[in-house]
């Protein structure tokens, strides 16, 4: 099993009030600030306030000259839509937060959610696949929402059509959550206008973007890591060889949840990528009873512990340059995991932490969902 599906960030105190919702919203919508660095300077800073301070003196050592966060009237008017559209705003490290999503490195510092909330505090599965479905791909993906629904779970997916939409249709009644790339108020696609609104009306409509954001391209795949960090397994019903669902599994084995797939004919392309996914050791899907076994088990599953292990003597610290430099030796154009990096250098995260966060900040690096990272 790869990490506990129920660890989290160094701890801080959540927003309170509105003025502390509105420093939040202003610290993850400030430019180079994304999840990871969020989380970073939280946990240095201990409060969003104290961090938007920080910002400038952090952006000047990094390079970057005259820098200015978001401003509060922009974080007013995002607020003020929110509410006109009846959105609710949803904080890391509060009660409502799910613990799945928690988990990961890259957390949602904020989601503005619109619907029920009931939905997102039960156990949640991922049902995905591709756009262009079969009418066989289409009825599976609908049964198996209608079984997992019955039996308690809430069915996540991305409001896309195909197999996204057969998995809402398929669990409205009992509780379905779209993960929006857009703004939560920005339908996309239009043809799903209307399950958008039963969405909202049943189920939970959510997204980590500002309100009134049209959906973009790099917006997708942000979208799928949060699909699979709310998750305790994926289940994909149909995806070609080079689907972007896929791209949703690899954020779900980064994040360590179980991926599970229904075969389909070795010469159907939409069957491509299942059929890969079994041979590279998913679980094989027949029927709502296979997913249903795979979740009692890892519901029933308790985190290994972590076998201790004597602690290295502390290597001398280099200067600020000299990591720098040794970081982006290590680095490339495709993303690798941050925690390699810190294995490789033989430094600890807390000496080299500060320095990616800088190095973000000057636009060095470039941050990927599940914890990846590349040179910019």
């Amino acid at each position: 099993m790869a990490k506990d599906l129920f660890s989290s960030h160094p701890p801080f105190t959540p927003p309170k009030s509105e003025e502390d919702r509105l420093f939040w919203l202003r610290l993850i919508r400030s430019a180079r600030v994304g999840p990871t660095t969020f989380h970073r300077l939280m946990a240095e800073h201990g409060s969003a306030e104290a961090a938007l301070a920080a910002l400038p003196e952090i952006a000047r050592g990094a390079g970057v000259a005259e820098y200015t966060p978001y401003s509060q009237d922009a974080a007013e008017r995002e607020m003020d839509l929110a509410r006109a559209k009846g959105a609710r705003m949803l904080c890391y490290g509060t009660d409502a937060y799910p613990a799945t999503l928690a988990s990961i490195s890259d957390a949602p510092p904020v989601l503005w959610c619109m619907g029920q909330r009931p939905p997102i505090l039960r156990p949640m599965v991922a049902l995905v696949g591709a756009r262009n479905a079969s009418s066989l791909g289409t009825r599976t993906a609908r049964g198996l929402a209608e079984g997992l629904g019955h039996e308690g779970y809430t069915v996540v997916s991305g409001l896309a059509r195909g197999i996204d939409a057969a998995a809402h249709h398929g669990s409205l009644k009992t509780g379905t959550i779209a993960v929006m790339a857009g703004g939560v108020d920005v339908i996309y696609p239009v043809e799903n206008a209307v399950l958008a609104a039963a969405i909202a009306d049943q189920g939970l409509r959510l997204s980590e973007q500002r309100m009134g954001q049209q959906p973009t391209g790099r917006h997708f795949p942000t979208r799928n890591r949060i699909i699979a960090g709310l998750s305790l397994a994926v289940v994909v019903v149909e995806a070609a060889e080079k689907s972007g669902t896929l791209i949703t599994t690899r954020d779900a084995l980064d994040q360590g949840r179980e991926i599970m797939a229904v075969p389909g004919h070795p010469i159907d392309g939409r069957a491509g990528g299942c059929n890969r996914l079994i041979r590279e050791g998913a679980t094989l899907v027949r029927h709502v009873d296979d997913v249903l076994e795979v979740l009692s088990r890892l519901q029933e599953q308790h985190p290994a512990p972590v076998e201790s292990r004597p602690a290295k003597p502390a290597e001398p610290a280099p200067s600020p340059a000299a990591l720098d430099q040794r970081i982006l030796d290590l680095l490339g154009p495709s993303p690798v995991a941050e925690d390699q990096i810190i294995r490789d250098l033989a430094l600890s995260a807390a000496a080299i932490s500060p320095a990616l966060v800088m190095m973000e900040m000057q636009g060095a690096i470039q941050r990927h969902p599940g914890g990846l990272i590349s040179r910019a």
